[in-house]
């Protein structure tokens, strides 16, 4: 579980992403340009491939070397 310590805190922090986006919301100015957080969307979608990436990596390799030691 503590070899995976680094995905799951880019999973907290996608989720965070995506929940503060929300949570702030959108709004139309009164001259007519929308104001919202956008970038927090492409930031949880990056930090949520890093980390599936990077369990995938943990676990392959992990697995070959525990292979190897057999």
């Amino acid at each position: 579980m503590k070899k995976y310590l680094f995905s799951i805190l880019l999973v907290v922090a996608s989720i965070a992403c995506f929940t503060i986006f929300n949570v702030v919301g959108s709004e139309v100015l009164p001259d007519g340009t929308l104001s919202e957080p956008f970038f927090l969307i492409p930031i949880g979608f990056l930090f949520a491939g890093i980390a599936i990436i990077s369990a995938i990596i943990i676990f392959v390799v992990s697995k070959f070397v525990n292979s190897n030691n057999h």
